[in-house]
């Protein structure tokens, strides 16, 4: 199974991209993954709520354009399930036995996902009811990623 993160902005400070360029690395042998860094909008000071939906819905459209009908989409949403790294690896075992060709995770701005986004997804995920940068966040899946592709392989990982 293919693996497509989306994620609204870059990773500007170095440690950031050094982790995350790792995760990358150590994922190469069980097929990869990939990541699209797709715009991010400033909000506008002041911004009411009905400038905020318009920022989430423009930044999130480009994700929209990029997921097929077939892909099985994972928001990464606060109010998301939360689930244990071996829970997690068992929803991935079953979307390869389901046939599922490609996964894809959505990790919206610092407004959040559009409610697009959220109705297309197949699931929601939570790391945690905190509230993180969303740098560190995805961080945090692809080292996720990376920890259940292992046991998957039945290989040991850390604790």
């Amino acid at each position: 199974m293919k693996t497509l993160i989306l994620c609204v902005g870059k990773l500007r400070q170095a440690h950031w991209r050094m982790a995350s360029a790792e995760y990358v690395k150590r994922l190469d042998r069980f097929g990869g993954v990939e990541v699209a860094e797709l715009p991010d909008l400033a909000e506008p000071k002041n911004a009411s709520q009905a400038d905020i939906l318009r920022l989430v819905q423009a930044e999130c459209a480009p994700m929209l354009a990029r997921i097929k009908p077939r892909d099985h989409v994972v928001a990464l949403c606060v109010e998301g399930a939360s689930l244990t790294s071996p829970q997690l690896a068992e929803r991935m075992r079953v979307m390869e036995a389901n046939g599922v060709a490609r996964a894809v995770y959505v990790l919206g701005g610092s407004c959040g996902l559009s409610g697009e986004i959220l109705a297309r997804a197949d699931e929601t995920l939570s790391f945690s009811r905190m509230t993180f940068p969303h740098e560190l966040a995805r961080v945090m899946l692809l080292e996720q990623l990376y920890r259940v592709r292992k046991m998957m392989a039945g290989e040991t990982y850390h604790k």
